[in-house]
Order: structure tokens, then C-alpha cells, then sequence
């Protein structure tokens, strides 16, 4: 098979809808039109009972009850619905949130919000390979605390935090736990009830199925959990998230969900393979690559690497054939290291250094090797431009050689 260039490998952003979801999906646009919430008429009835399938199917993915799915836009509005729902439904319980510094976006800023707003939120560090320290999690527990979140695997270092510890934690301590999920989900087992999670968020465009759609898992008993709802309408999903159905949407979600639980078992292997295949290709013909996050407890298809004397913006521009994504976040006007990455204790030169690999269902292992190839030769080409390798290599310790200005 020949192979086709540019090489998709950066599925921790977005992963290409799987093909079985598009043919699921498709009648729903056309001849299965029907409004879920129409009760009177076959079209509705149509269109609730794919619903109520999907459901079933997501709920099957997590171990939950298919009256605990919560069907969203996504995401950011499944992280935002539960740390907002619950720090408003229990305020008169609590105004305590227990956090991490290395959660996505979608859940930092939530909870910034509601510390603007006068809730307290302790903000758990991790340490250097990305995991949480459960005594410090115990510790951070107050008379006020209702919430923790703390994600099950890092977007982009790809380490898994001890989830179940952490939901037993929460059981013991009688306080919530939220966990966004979505870089999980589908590719590790996850169950809420052996993990003891309350709330969990899934993302259907980061397991092969479309995006604009996603859920939120809410526990119904031992605890029952109680939401606050951030949009009020006709009362949807259980009141907890007013507005007309995606079907066609929802449809894909669940069938991405299916097929995600029946083929992780195989999937992980193969995923974990072909990346210990391109971190073995790479750092054998390389010197000065580390790894960021944790050796084994990290996501299969997850890669981050850091490549010495290297800036990762100009390497990204040397691999132009492969798309990834680099750990600093470049945003048009700043160029600030990766939060994540510095949270690890990586310096600014390491954290700017970082690409991050996200291997996926698609790929093959030709495009593994391709890719081994094409940044390692990159990597020299930039690395014999760069007088600070030179120097190093020389056995100059760069922290102390003194630069004269101009």
C-alpha cells in the first residue's frame, strides 16, 4: 500500500469519524428526520428510540445505567454542566472544589470562574511524571468540600491518574467526584462503579465519532446527583440540559461508543505497539529525547516527546508531511511553554522542545516508520544548525556560559 502524505498522527486533538459511525448517522439526516421529543407521531418515536439505543451504548461503555447519560454539545459543556452544576445545586451544603493544575482547559477555567464568583478551589500539583499525590488529595479535604475533578488521562502527556484510589477517597470522605474523561474514554476500561465516579464527561469527536456531541455520566444512587442546569427550556435529559436533540449526532456517539468497547481490547494492544515502535525508532538513533509523562501508566496511542536543542515550533515547520502538535501552545501572540509540561517541572527549553504524537485507530505501521524517518531527520538538520548542541556536545555546560549582548 503506497503511503499517503500528509500522516495523520495527532488523534488526541481529533480523530477522523470512523466509517460504521458514518453509515449509522446517515439516515437520521435524511428519511429519519424526526424530532426525539415529538411523542405523537411515528417520526418522533423513530427518533427517540435511536436516543434511547445511544444511551444504552454509551452507558455500556462506562458500566453506568443508560438513565445516567446526559446527552451535550460536547466536552466543554459536559465539564461546565457538572462543576458548575454541582457547585451551585450544593452550595448550601459547601463552597470548597478540589482540582489539578494540569486539567484541560475545559475544567481549569470552569472552576477559575467559580473562584472569581467566591467558591474556594485547591488546586492539587502533580509530580513529575504527571500523576497526583493521593496523601496530598486526602489532605486538601475540608468540613466545605463538595467536588473533586481530577481528569483520568492527560491530553497531552497521555498519563492515567489512579482514578479508582481517587474515587475511593471520595466515597469514604462523602464528597462528589467529577472526572473529565473524554482522552479516556474508548481507550481504556472505564467503570463508575468499581472507580466510584459520580459524574464523568466524554467527547464523541476523540473516540471516531462526530464532533458537536458528547455526555455526561450522572449517578442516580448511593449517591443520587443533583445538577443545577445551565440552560432552561422544555425540561430534556432528565431537566438537567434543555434543547432539541442532535439525533443524527447522538447516533454517532453511541455507535463510536459501541465499537470503542468492543475493540479496545485489541486496539490498546496494537496502539501501545506501534507506540513503543516510534519512542524505540526515535531514541535509538537520537540522543537527548525524553519522554514526558508516565512510562507505562500512560494512554496506548500517546506519545510526548522532548528533543534537546531542538525548538519544537521549528520542528513541527521540518515535519511538515506529519501533523502533530507541539507542547506550547502557540497562540497568535505568545509563545508560552505548555502549562502541563511546566506543571511536570519541566524547564522552559524542554517544555518548548515537546511534540506530541497521538497515534490512532487509522494508522499504520508504515506511517509509524515514515514518521521515525522524517524526525529524525529533521532533528539533525536543525541540530547541526544549532551552535548550543555543538558547544554541549563539546562538553560546555550551557547554564553557565555568560552571552555577550551586542
Amino acid at each position: 500500500m503506497a503511503l499517503r502524505l500528509p500522516v495523520y498522527m495527532d488523534n488526541n486533538s481529533t480523530s477522523p469519524c470512523d466509517p460504521r459511525v458514518v453509515d449509522a448517522m446517515l439516515p437520521y439526516f435524511t428519511e429519519k428526520f424526526g424530532n426525539a421529543a415529538s411523542r405523537n407521531h411515528a417520526f418522533g418515536w423513530q427518533a427517540e428510540e435511536a436516543v434511547e439505543n445511544a444511551r444504552e451504548q454509551v452507558a455500556e461503555l462506562i458500566g453506568a445505567s443508560p438513565k445516567e447519560i446526559i446527552f451535550t454539545s460536547g466536552a466543554t459543556e459536559s465539564n461546565n454542566l457538572a462543576i458548575k452544576g454541582v457547585a451551585s445545586m450544593y452550595r448550601k451544603k459547601g463552597n470548597h472544589i478540589i482540582t489539578c493544575v494540569t486539567e484541560h482547559k475545559a475544567v481549569i477555567d470552569p472552576c477559575m470562574r467559580l473562584e472569581r464568583d467566591g467558591w474556594k478551589v485547591t488546586w492539587l500539583p502533580v509530580d513529575p511524571l504527571g500523576r497526583i499525590d493521593l496523601q496530598q488529595l486526602r489532605d486538601a479535604f475540608t468540613d466545605q468540600t463538595i467536588l473533586v475533578s481530577i481528569m483520568a488521562a492527560n491530553n497531552e502527556v497521555g498519563t492515567v491518574q489512579p482514578i479508582a484510589e481517587i474515587g475511593a477517597i471520595c466515597k469514604e470522605k462523602g464528597v462528589l467526584f467529577h472526572t473529565d474523561a473524554v482522552q479516556a474514554a474508548g481507550k481504556i476500561p472505564l467503570d463508575v462503579q468499581k472507580m466510584g465516579i459520580d459524574l464523568l464527561s466524554i467527547s464523541a469527536h476523540k473516540m471516531y465519532g462526530p464532533k458537536g456531541v458528547g455526555a455526561l455520566y450522572v449517578r442516580r444512587k448511593d449517591p443520587r446527583v443533583r445538577l443545577d442546569a445551565a440552560m432552561d427550556g422544555g425540561g430534556h435529559e432528565r431537566g438537567m440540559r434543555s434543547g432539541t436533540l442532535a439525533v443524527t449526532g447522538i447516533v454517532g456517539l453511541g455507535a463510536a461508543a459501541e465499537i470503542a468497547r468492543k475493540e479496545m481490547p485489541t486496539e490498546s494492544v496494537r496502539l501501545k505497539a506501534m507506540r513503543e515502535r516510534l519512542r524505540v525508532g526515535i531514541s535509538s538513533q537520537l540522543d537527548y529525547v525524553e519522554v514526558n509523562g508516565h512510562p507505562t501508566e500512560r494512554l496506548p496511542g500517546n506519545l510526548n516527546l522532548s528533543f534537546g536543542f531542538v525548538e519544537g515550533e521549528g520542528l513541527m515547520m521540518g515535519i511538515k508531511d506529519i501533523a502533530v502538535s507541539s507542547g506550547s501552545a502557540c497562540t497568535s501572540a505568545s509563545l508560552e511553554p505548555s502549562y502541563v509540561l511546566k506543571a511536570l517541572g519541566a524547564d522552559d527549553e524542554r517544555a518548548h522542545s515537546s511534540i506530541r504524537f497521538g497515534i490512532g485507530r487509522f494508522n499504520t505501521d508504515e506511517e509509524i516508520d515514515f514518521v521515525i524517518q522524517d524526525v529524525v531527520r529533521a532533528v539533525n538538520h536543525l541540530r547541526d544548525m544549532s551552535p548550543l548542541y555543538e558547544m554541549h556536545k563539546a562538553g560546555i555546560d550551557l547554564k553557565t556560559v555568560q552571552w555577550a549582548a551586542h
